[in-house]
């Protein structure tokens, strides 16, 4: 068994790394992304293991095919990157993490909630030139706010186990909702007619794909702080930007934004972003950016390899495995 690992820090292979060893898979590591450009990489390999922003739509598969690769192991829970309907008909099955670290994911929505509503992010910048005014970083409790949360499923509950330790009022929408004690669950439209404060927590599909957008606007409570911790795209990011600079929106924190490939995970400290958006978003005094970091613990980590090498020996062993993507 040999994989090719695409879009790899140096995190990833300070976690994977052992473990390879360990089960004596052979591997290589690349920091280009997978597309179709670099897809020869994959050449003489069983397996390749990709992130979020790889790219492996059709022409890619097709090359893995020939390739003789029979394994997409993604090392991350969200799937719409890869056309795996596709990849099933060409023989090639694909494999994901569903749960790394809820735990992480919700902490980290919550640190940006924290951050924002409080200003400690330009309290920090302030003090470092040691200018201690508290003009400006008026904040607001959090305790008695309503939070709706959108999505719950293991992250989304872990969030609202969080909301609630604050004293916050719980609404929730979900396709499929669950058994939450003291949570409400209503339509989307009343959660965000009735929410001070709108939390993502769902997987990027059709149905989901910019389900905050422009019209969205004009249901949403005046002031309303947005985050968004899972798929850039379940938020237009025009209908954000659009909503703040009309004051609908109050603000927002975003670890995720819909065009990242090509900007997050990477040092653009010396070049010129040429999404507009983006540099408009982050610009606003309002608007926090984290690049896609909140699964970003130790923790997670370790679960993320773990259930990747797993993964890939399961199906190559010939057993089932429950992570297929189908």
């Amino acid at each position: 068994m040999k994989i090719a690992f695409f879009d790899t820090k140096s995190y990833d292979i300070e976690v994977f790394e052992p473990k390879l060893k360990q089960s004596k898979i052979r591997y290589k590591f690349y920091d280009t992304r997978l597309n179709e450009d670099c897809v020869v990489l994959a050449k003489g390999c069983d397996a390749v293991c990709v992130f979020v922003n790889d790219v492996v739509n059709k022409d890619v598969i097709d090359q893995l095919s020939e390739y003789g690769v029979k394994i997409i192991a993604l090392r991350c829970a969200g799937f719409n990157n890869v056309d795996y309907k596709y990849a099933a008909q060409k023989g090639i099955t694909v494999v994901r993490v569903p749960a790394y670290s809820p735990y992480a994911v919700a902490e980290h929505a919550m640190s940006l909630l924290l951050t924002s509503t409080r200003k400690i992010h330009k309290a920090y910048i302030r003090t470092r030139d040691f200018n201690f005014s508290l003009q400006g970083l008026t904040g607001f409790d959090l305790h008695g706010k309503t939070v709706g949360v959108i999505g719950t499923g293991k992250i989304g509950k872990v969030f609202i186990d969080i909301c609630k330790g604050f004293g916050m009022k719980v609404l929730a929408y979900d396709k499929f909702p669950a058994d939450i004690p003291d949570v409400e669950y209503k339509t989307l439209d009343e959660v965000y007619r009735e929410s001070d404060i709108l939390s993502f927590h769902c997987p990027l599909t059709d149905d989901t794909r910019h389900m905050f957008n422009l019209g969205t606007l004009g249901k949403i409570k005046p002031g309303v702080v947005i985050i968004n911790t899972s798929r850039g795209a379940l938020t237009d990011a025009d209908a954000l930007l659009e909503g703040i600079k009309t004051k609908k929106i109050g603000a927002a924190c975003l670890d995720v934004y819909e065009e990242e490939s090509g900007y997050f995970y990477e040092d653009l400290s010396d070049s010129i972003i040429d999404d507009d958006t983006l540099s408009r978003l982050i610009s606003m005094p309002n608007v926090i950016v984290t690049s896609h970091q909140a699964f970003l613990t130790k923790e997670a980590l370790q679960n993320i390899a773990e259930t990747t090498i797993d993964n890939v020996l399961t199906i190559d062993s010939g057993k089932e495995c429950p992570n297929i993507v189908i």
